[in-house]
């Protein structure tokens, strides 16, 4: 049995599946279990980013990169929310400079993909930027599509990545839909930390680039958070 602890709550077009990955706690190696849970057992678990689940959890053989935390799993059992300062702790073990440090992949100016066939050390990274480095806007070329552009540690930019956090999402969707959207970067702007999950999605071919694109799996602050960001409804 593992004890692990929730770092990501990712959102589908298909809105019955949700995808979750996780901390172990005492081995600190990411974990995604598969198949995606469906959206009704995620709420049954009270599945949210911050959650503690205990359950049985294996990494599965043969993992096809960059997706190598890929895991089966049997059971899953909700134990409780992580306090702020141990959920912080976790994503402080999982830390990277940079996303190309993260990954292992360089990545050229204005690429926002690993390129099928080469390899990456993972499929999900944490990195820490100044709350000033991330910018929540509307898609300049698909008006109604909100987007996030930041800068790393290492001084690369990285612009108009899709969100994926699946509470964040709707948070700053509810927010836009109100001609509000600049009340998510106002909130931004007044937290001391923020913490960034990079993820991957699965293959795709965009024109003549095929590859794993990244995303925005998780958006963090502290000390503050809205409770609707950290929850699942």
């Amino acid at each position: 049995m593992r004890r692990v602890v929730i770092t990501d709550l990712t959102r589908f077009s298909n809105p019955d599946i949700v995808c979750i990955a996780a901390i172990d706690e005492a081995t600190g190696e990411c974990l995604r279990p598969m198949p995606y849970l469906k959206s009704a057992k995620v709420v049954e678990l009270n599945i949210h980013p911050g959650a503690i689940l205990e359950g049985n959890l294996t990494v599965n053989n043969g993992n096809s990169n960059p997706h190598l935390e890929d895991s089966s799993y049997t059971t899953l059992k909700y134990l409780g929310a992580a306090a702020s300062d141990d959920f912080k702790s976790i994503l402080d073990r999982t830390l990277s400079n940079s996303v190309s440090s993260g990954f292992g992949v360089t990545f050229a100016d204005g690429q926002k993909h690993i390129p099928v066939g080469v390899n990456a050390n993972c499929s999900i990274i944490t990195i820490k930027i100044p709350p000033t480095s991330l910018h929540i806007h509307e898609d300049q070329y698909k008006p109604g599509k909100i987007k996030a552009s930041f800068t790393d540690g290492a001084g690369q930019s990285f612009r108009y990545l899709s969100i994926t956090d699946r509470g964040f999402f709707d948070f700053a969707k509810n927010h836009q839909d109100d001609g509000q959207l600049s009340k998510v970067q106002l909130f931004l702007l007044t937290q001391e930390e923020l913490y960034l999950r990079i993820g991957v999605s699965r293959q795709w071919k965009l024109g003549e680039r095929d590859g794993y694109w990244l995303q925005v799996n998780g958006i963090y602050t502290f000390p503050d958070f809205f409770d609707e960001i950290r929850t699942y409804v």
